[in-house]
């Protein structure tokens, strides 16, 4: 599982959400889209996002804004990944 968290510089909402994955021992990738215009684009574009952070799990499993519902189920799914 590739878990990708989109942030911007100073947003409260990218760092709760990278805090939480981090305490739970979950592996993610942090991309800065004010320095990466390519992952602005794909996040506002592709996905129709246009608040940090956006959390992408999969294709199918992504969000935007800090929403503790989806970091728990997401941080579940994770845990069984490695468990399988």
């Amino acid at each position: 599982m590739a878990l990708t968290i989109y942030t911007k510089p100073g947003c409260f909402g990218c760092r709760k959400t990278a805090e939480k994955f981090t305490e739970a021992h979950i592996d993610f990738k942090e991309v800065d889209v004010t320095q990466e215009p390519a992952a602005l684009e794909y996040v506002t574009e592709e996905l129709g996002y246009s608040q940090a952070p956006i959390v992408v799990v999969d294709d199918d499993f992504h969000w935007s804004g800090l929403n503790p519902t989806n970091i728990d189920l997401a941080i579940k799914l994770a845990k069984e990944a490695v468990a399988s």
